[in-house]
């Protein structure tokens, strides 16, 4: 590896690009690869498969070399290298210490379930090359910037305390990927004990160093094998430790990977796989995806709606409120537009059964209908019958009398 990083490299972009912006050499300029391959064994990655699972490492003066190249070469250098790394940033000479063993070992992965007797965690080489890279005149920092394999860091307290105190501004990137025991399994991910380990480590050399710097971790939503439970407790989880991620991806197939075998296979390829075996739980629909990542960033205001009904759908109501344990807000009654008057503000209100005076109804009392007035007429019809017949009689009684 030192002859390939040893070549006469310009360290700009091909003159066909002219001025154009280029993303990704802005992200890497000031970068330096250290190492090559992974020994991790995550279902999800593909990098054992196509960098090793070996590690390559590169000699201490091949990469001092590349520092002061850059300084020389790359415009805009002002003496600070954003990274001294590779696909994980402590893995550098790290290797089995058999050569024989490590020849025929077929295992996965080197730190999974364990990590391997054989295994080789010293981070000395590592802990010497941030020194004497900070010792390069015109270098004033030195940034971390790829992501760390935890597990191993805690067994090198040396290590995690060099790190901590010189080499993270601020924030250090590690990926727990998952809070539960039955994703991790499928993911080749170790437990959370071994995170709580690393953060109370990281906290504490943080705090001797005078610095307040904070852990941002990865997870991965949908992961093949994670089931709407899960990702309920990792919502949980974040929540109770007071976490509001943003690094956060919905898992896609990628090539090569164990866990694409996962996701259209439906069958798990870490256990032996016979016409019994059984079928895995794959969130492979877009609700089923979507919803998955609305649990993981539940602090998310325009994801309450769709987390709303999801707690409804898994009989969760109880984590919709105020409460600290409530994972989302309930829903709020609709605001009413500024000037608007809620109805009946400032004015008594009426009995119940009063009925309001109106104008119709004073113009109604006034104007009876021809129903109610034909109702009123017929008493008056019938007294005046009645008027009439009696003076008949009285006329007849009076002629009779004459005739006498």
């Amino acid at each position: 590896m030192d002859g390939v990083f040893g070549l006469q490299y310009q360290r700009v972009p091909h003159p066909s690009y002219g001025k154009a912006k280029i993303p990704a050499y802005d992200m890497i300029r000031f970068s330096i690869n250290i190492m090559r391959g992974c020994f991790g064994g995550c279902t999800f990655c593909s990098i054992t498969e196509h960098e090793g699972r070996i590690i390559q490492s590169r000699s201490h003066e091949s990469i001092i070399n590349e520092i002061e190249d850059i300084k020389e070469k790359v415009p805009g250098f002002t003496g600070s290298i954003s990274d001294l790394g590779g696909p994980t940033s402590n893995m550098y000479f790290l290797n089995c210490n058999d050569d024989e063993i490590q020849s025929n070992c077929r295992k996965l992965s080197c730190v999974y379930p364990t990590i391997c007797k054989n295994l080789n965690t010293d981070h000395s080489p590592t802990t010497e090359l941030y020194r004497k890279a900070r010792k390069v005149q015109g270098i004033h920092n030195v940034a971390i910037a790829s992501g760390l394999r935890y597990d191993l860091a805690v067994r090198d307290p040396e290590y995690v305390k060099e790190l901590v105190t010189y080499h993270v501004g601020g924030y250090l990137k590690i990926a727990p990927e998952h809070s539960e025991p039955n994703t991790l399994s499928k993911m080749m991910k170790p437990g959370m004990d071994t995170y709580y380990d690393f953060k109370n480590m990281f906290d504490r050399f943080s705090r001797e160093a005078g610095k307040k710097q904070y852990l941002i971790p990865y997870f991965i939503a949908a992961h093949p094998g994670c089931d709407d439970e899960d990702m309920l407790s990792l919502s949980l989880w974040l929540k109770n430790n007071d976490l509001k991620v943003d690094q956060v991806q919905t898992f896609y197939p990628s090539p090569m990977s164990l866990a694409t075998a996962m996701y259209h296979s439906e069958k798990n390829p870490l256990k032996q796989i016979t016409y019994k075996s059984d079928r895995m739980y794959i969130p492979k629909q877009t609700e089923q995806r979507k919803a998955h990542k609305t649990l993981l960033r539940y602090h998310d205001k325009e994801n309450w709606p769709q987390l709303r009904a999801k707690l409804k759908e898994m009989g969760r109501s109880e984590l919709i409120g105020r409460g600290k344990e409530c994972l989302v807000a309930e829903e709020e009654a609709p605001k009413r537009q500024p000037g608007a008057k809620a109805a009946g503000h400032g004015k008594a209100q009426p009995a119940k059964g009063y009925q309001p005076v109106t104008p119709q109804a004073v113009k109604a009392k006034k104007k009876p209908s021809k129903k109610n007035a034909s109702q009123k007429q017929k008493p008056a019809a019938k007294a005046a019958t009645g008027a009439k017949a009696r003076s008949a009689q009285r006329s007849r009684i009076a002629d009779r009398i004459k005739q006498r």
